[in-house]
C-alpha cells in the first residue's frame, strides 16, 4: 500500500469551508490561500497526532502546536504566519456556529513582527541600476523592471501581473491590482517612463516577442521571459537577485525591497504618509508607517519646525 504523502492529506471540511470563505468574502490572493492551505494542513496533521481535531482542540494543543513549531527551528515571521492561520481558523468556526469556543483565545500566541524592513539607500538604488548594462531586449525589460519596482512602489506579483491594456504611456499611468484583486491607478514617474517606454518599444519587448505565443495572456503580458512567455514572479525576482549580488547588496534584498524603497525615500523627502498609503494600496495608514522606515532625522527636523516649544531658541 503507497502512502499517502503528507502534503495531500485531505482538510477537514471545517477546514475546507474557511478557505473558501478567504477566498469568496475576503477575496484572499491565489499565493495567500496556497499558503493557508500549507499551514492548515501542518495544523491537522499535528492535531491528528495527538487524537484531536478541529472541534475538539483545547488551548493546551494550540500551545504545544506553537512550541513545536519554534522546535523546529522556524523562523519568528514563519510561526507567526502559521498561527494567524489557525487563530483565523477557529475564529471561522466560533462565528459559523461550528465551535462553542475559540481555544487560541487564550492560547500563548506570538505577537506578530513588527520590524521595520531594511530599504536600500539611494545610492544603492543608483548602483543597482548601473549594474544594468547594455541595450539589448533583455536589459531593457530588466532596466524597466527596477525602474518601475522602485518608481511606483507595485509589488513583483503586481509587475509581472501587469498586461498591456493596464499601461497608458500617453497619461504616464498603470493600473495595478493588489491583494484581492484591488485596483488601483499609479502614477510612472519620468525616469520608470522612459525605461518603460523603450522596453515596450521594437528592440524592446517587441524583439522577445516569439513567431507565435503560446496563449493570450502571454500575448498581452507587459514583461516577458526570454521564451515569451509571461515573466513569472520567481523570474523577476531572480533578476533582481542577479544584480543585487553583483554590486554587494545581495544580502539586503528580498522580494519587495524596492518597495520599502520607494516608500521609505518619499516619506524622507516629505512625501504625506496617506499619499504613500495610496501610492501603495494599503487599507490603513498603520500599515504604511510599519511597511515604511521614516528616518528619525526627518521626524525631528518636522518636530523642531513644527512644534512652538520645541526649537532650539530661548
Amino acid at each position: 500500500m503507497v502512502a499517502v504523502a503528507a502534503e495531500e492529506v485531505a482538510l477537514p471540511g471545517e477546514a475546507e469551508d474557511f478557505l473558501t470563505w478567504l477566498a469568496v468574502e475576503k477575496g484572499r490572493a491565489a499565493n495567500t490561500l496556497a499558503a493557508y492551505r500549507r499551514d492548515l494542513r501542518r495544523y491537522h496533521r499535528f492535531l491528528t497526532g495527538r487524537k484531536r481535531a478541529t472541534d475538539t482542540a483545547r488551548t493546551v494543543d494550540v500551545d504545544a502546536f506553537v512550541h513545536s513549531l519554534r522546535d523546529e527551528g522556524l523562523a519568528p515571521t514563519s510561526v507567526t504566519r502559521i498561527v494567524v492561520a489557525v487563530r483565523g481558523l477557529h475564529r471561522f468556526c466560533v462565528a459559523e456556529g461550528l465551535l462553542p469556543t475559540d481555544p487560541t483565545a487564550d492560547a500563548e500566541l506570538p505577537r506578530p513582527s513588527r520590524g521595520l524592513p531594511k530599504p536600500l539607500s539611494e545610492d544603492e538604488i543608483e548602483r543597482l541600476l548601473g549594474a544594468i548594462v547594455g541595450d539589448g531586449s533583455p536589459e531593457r525589460r530588466d532596466r524597466a523592471m527596477v525602474e518601475v519596482l522602485y518608481g511606483t512602489g507595485l509589488r513583483i506579483s503586481e509587475l509581472v501581473g501587469l498586461s498591456l491594456g493596464d499601461v497608458d504611456l500617453d497619461a504616464a499611468l498603470l493600473r495595478a491590482f493588489g491583494k484581492g484583486s484591488k485596483e488601483r491607478i499609479v502614477p510612472v514617474g519620468r525616469l520608470a517612463h522612459q525605461a518603460l517606454a523603450a522596453w515596450l518599444g521594437p528592440e524592446g519587448r517587441g524583439a522577445m516577442e516569439p513567431d507565435r505565443w503560446r496563449s493570450r495572456d502571454d500575448s498581452e503580458a507587459v514583461f516577458l521571459n526570454r521564451r515569451g512567455g509571461r515573466l513569472s514572479r520567481q523570474g523577476a525576482w531572480g533578476v533582481i537577485k542577479r544584480y543585487g549580488t553583483e554590486i554587494g547588496v545581495g544580502a539586503k534584498l528580498s522580494p519587495h525591497v524596492l518597495r520599502h524603497s520607494c516608500a521609505t525615500h518619499m516619506l524622507d523627502h516629505g512625501a504625506d504618509v496617506r499619499t504613500v498609503q495610496e501610492l501603495l494600496g494599503h487599507a490603513s495608514v498603520t500599515t504604511t508607517q510599519i511597511y515604511t522606515k521614516v528616518s528619525t532625522e526627518r521626524l525631528w527636523e518636522v518636530y523642531r519646525s513644527a512644534h512652538p516649544r520645541a526649537g532650539g531658541g530661548s
